[in-house]
């Protein structure tokens, strides 16, 4: 059996500790994995793995606290490299593969083909014939197109297609989801929870959102700009788009799995048989919330977001 290495963290004093798991990382081969052992969820850690070395190794929870917390951490060979996210990127009509998998192609985006695979026991043979199925279909129109759209031109489609949707969303599901939870909450004692859930994510995105149109949008137009004219851009306060980005996937994913939750509970959208028209309304529109949601995010995630980095190391002074 192979013997992994552990890297107990807590004893490292703080500056030293992100310094020294990338150099654990990095004297690694692929196929080769230590384990990191902490006294709280490393999670920021992992976003800085995956801005600074991206798609190149797997993160796996061994133990998740509260007191003790163990992640093995695994460098992926070269063959594993391509993402989800980059499949549905380069051909949005996979996503309906992914979704029928139960795959996570948005905030899970940046997995392989392979992890997801190991991960939820799937044939990866069979998944990949349905994913090349599509390769002799008709064009699917716009739908592909996103990867060509000019970085400022995909920003204010998001703002106007997106953003507002969900403005314009989040009131009704207010309204439906505390109704039904009230009517039909003592019988159907999910429906609380429900309604919690959907609190949560829209109080989420309703912060998210100004974030991304007055600081991360007017950047990446910034550079685009810069590009066009032949220009340097001056670092910006936060330092490198980077950091932005990753408290937006981190916000992603929150309210992702907040969706996620809702999507189990709800028996993925199932009305019972004493469901009132309104139960019907309120779960038809969780549903199309959570579907805007997926492709919202995929647009930032796989799109803007990889574009973005590549050009502001283009222009930045």
């Amino acid at each position: 059996m192979e013997t992994i290495e552990t890297l107990d963290v807590t004893v490292l004093e703080p500056r030293l500790k992100h310094p020294t798991i990338f150099n654990w990382f990095d004297n690694l081969t692929g196929g080769e994995s230590f384990i990191i052992h902490n006294d709280h969820d490393p999670k920021p850690l992992y976003y800085q793995l995956l801005g600074e070395r991206g798609n190149t190794f797997k993160w796996e929870y061994l133990e998740q606290g509260p007191e003790v917390w163990e992640v093995k951490i695994s460098k992926l060979t070269p063959a594993e490299g391509d993402t989800v996210g980059e499949l549905v990127a380069k051909d949005y009509r996979k996503a309906q593969v992914f979704k029928k998998y139960g795959i996570d192609f948005c905030c899970g985006g940046k997995k392989s083909l392979a992890q997801v695979c190991e991960e939820k026991n799937i044939d990866q043979d069979k998944l990949e014939q349905e994913l090349n199925g599509l390769t002799d279909q008709a064009t699917a129109g716009r739908e592909n197109e996103y990867e060509k759209w000019d970085p400022a031109f995909l920003a204010d489609y998001i703002v106007n297609v997106h953003h507002t949707y969900v403005r314009e969303a989040i009131p009704a599901l207010y309204e439906y989801t505390a109704k039904i939870a009230r009517v039909h909450g003592a019988r159907h004692p999910e429906l609380l929870q429900i309604a919690k859930h959907f609190v949560n994510v829209a109080n989420e995105l309703e912060v998210h959102m100004p974030k991304e149109e007055r600081v991360l949008f007017p950047y990446i137009k910034q550079l685009v700009e810069a590009k066009k004219n032949g220009q340097k851009v001056e670092r910006p306060a936060f330092g490198t788009i980077q950091n932005p980005i990753n408290m937006m996937e981190m916000e992603h994913e929150s309210a992702g799995n907040e969706m996620e939750s809702i999507r189990e509970l709800s028996d993925n959208y199932t009305v019972p048989a004493d469901g009132c028209a309104t139960y019907r309304v309120a779960f038809s529109k969780l549903k199309e919330f959570e579907e805007d949601l997926h492709r919202h995010i995929h647009l930032e995630n796989n799109i803007l977001f990889k574009k973005a980095l590549e050009l502001e190391k283009e222009v930045l002074v």
